[in-house]
């Protein structure tokens, strides 16, 4: 009986992980609807080398540089292959933008073509960075295969998708007018749907991990919402927020945009708290299939406690990185600590951490709930050991 399950659970998850697979295909090779952008602003992409480098125009500014980089760049791919343009590099003095190329670079050339054919401009527009990029991603997931098994292919699968359907789906969406809560909401659903079922399988446990999660989503965007416009953050505190508005889409909610982003970022660790405690109390009722639920839902209560501890911290040490070198200069600056936790920057950072946690905390006891209605709806198949009769 218990093969005879084992061999259904396993069509099942098989059958499950070619319909995510297409899925991913389709939303990797869906058009945004905004490719035309890039080919109304002209140009054609290709690879070069750069052959040529004269720095005369390039003035020391402290720690910054200014001027100019006059170049020569040999073309090495496209129609325009082995041929040698003259190019330049625009030093603005903002280490974060600016690039410097040196004597054998490989870099990505814009080339601006005219309608006869002839060239009329050649941009150096960065460092050429797509092979090692292809080359990492290949590693990874060649590790994770090879570590993990059927499990790894899973594990790619999930990786891939939710690439895809950030990339091609969420953001192309509220681009077009999608409101950013809505839309995050819903994508949010759909990807962690197809990565909870995919590694806990189309099983009660992965049920109670995904009832549990999107609980913990619900409840973190409501607390986003609440607390963003109770902090008064306007949203325009993330990188490129005000480049979007200027790029002619006025229509975006930044502070919409904002709460999305927390409970999105979040959403991971919950997927993750989830599926952890799920788990546990499927093995726990597995073992001992007598157990009644209110025990199963103590043992649950337990089990969220030390994994929610340690998740908290996970986060916070996750989202500390996008804003240490915020936090040291105002150090260094010796500012009032009322003045930095005031400003909106950091107020910002401590409502999508806080809140962020908050999620985290939320959906432990969720999950257990879930878990305690879902997993002892199934029959009992064995009875309790004599070591555990405690549990009754």
């Amino acid at each position: 009986m218990v093969i005879k399950t084992e061999k259904r659970e396993l069509r099942r998850d098989i059958v499950f992980v070619l319909i995510s697979s297409l899925l991913t295909l389709l939303f990797f090779i869906i058009p945004t609807g905004f490719e035309g952008a890039s080919q109304a602003a002209g140009g054609e992409r290709v690879r070069g080398k750069i052959v040529e480098v004269n720095n005369d125009r390039i003035i020391n500014i402290g720690p910054v540089k200014q001027g100019e980089q006059q170049l020569e760049v040999q073309i090495l791919s496209g129609r325009f292959k082995g041929q040698v343009f003259a190019g330049s590099n625009n030093l603005i003095g903002k280490m974060e933008l600016d690039k410097i190329f040196a004597l054998g670079d490989a870099v990505l050339v814009v080339l601006s073509v005219l309608e006869d054919g002839s060239i009329r401009h050649a941009q150096v527009y960065d460092h050429y960075r797509t092979g090692k990029i292809i080359f990492l991603c290949a590693l990874f997931f060649l590790i994770i295969v090879t570590i993990m098994g059927w499990m790894g292919i899973k594990i790619v699968i999930t990786f891939v998708f939710t690439a895809s359907a950030l990339i091609r789906v969420l953001f192309p969406a509220m681009l077009r007018g999608w409101d950013p809560i809505f839309a995050s909401v819903i994508l949010v659903t759909i990807i962690t749907g197809v990565i909870i079922f995919l590694v806990g399988g189309l099983t009660r446990r992965g049920l109670s991990a995904f009832v549990g999660s999107m609980g913990g989503v619900l409840l973190t965007s409501c607390l986003a919402f609440f607390f963003t416009y109770w902090f008064k953050i306007h949203g325009a505190v993330r990188p490129f927020a005000e480049t979007l508005l200027y790029s002619g889409y006025t229509h975006l909610n930044l502070a919409h945009l904002f709460i999305s982003g927390i409970f999105l970022a979040s959403s991971g660790a919950m997927m993750d708290l989830s599926m952890d405690i799920a788990s546990a109390m499927d093995e726990i009722k597995t073992q001992y299939p007598a157990i009644s639920r209110l025990n199963l839902i103590k043992s649950g209560v337990s089990v969220s406690r030390h994994v929610a501890g340690t998740m908290t911290t996970t986060l916070l040490l996750a989202y500390s990185a996008e804003y240490t070198a915020m936090i040291m200069t105002f150090i260094a600056q010796g500012a009032p600590l009322e003045n930095v936790i005031n400003m909106v920057w950091v107020s910002s950072e401590v409502v999508h951490t806080l809140v962020g946690c908050f999620g985290l905390v939320l959906v432990a006891p969720l999950t257990v709930f879930a878990g305690g209605i879902i997993l002892t709806g199934r029959k009992s198949t064995g009875k309790v050991p004599q070591s555990m009769t405690h549990f009754q």
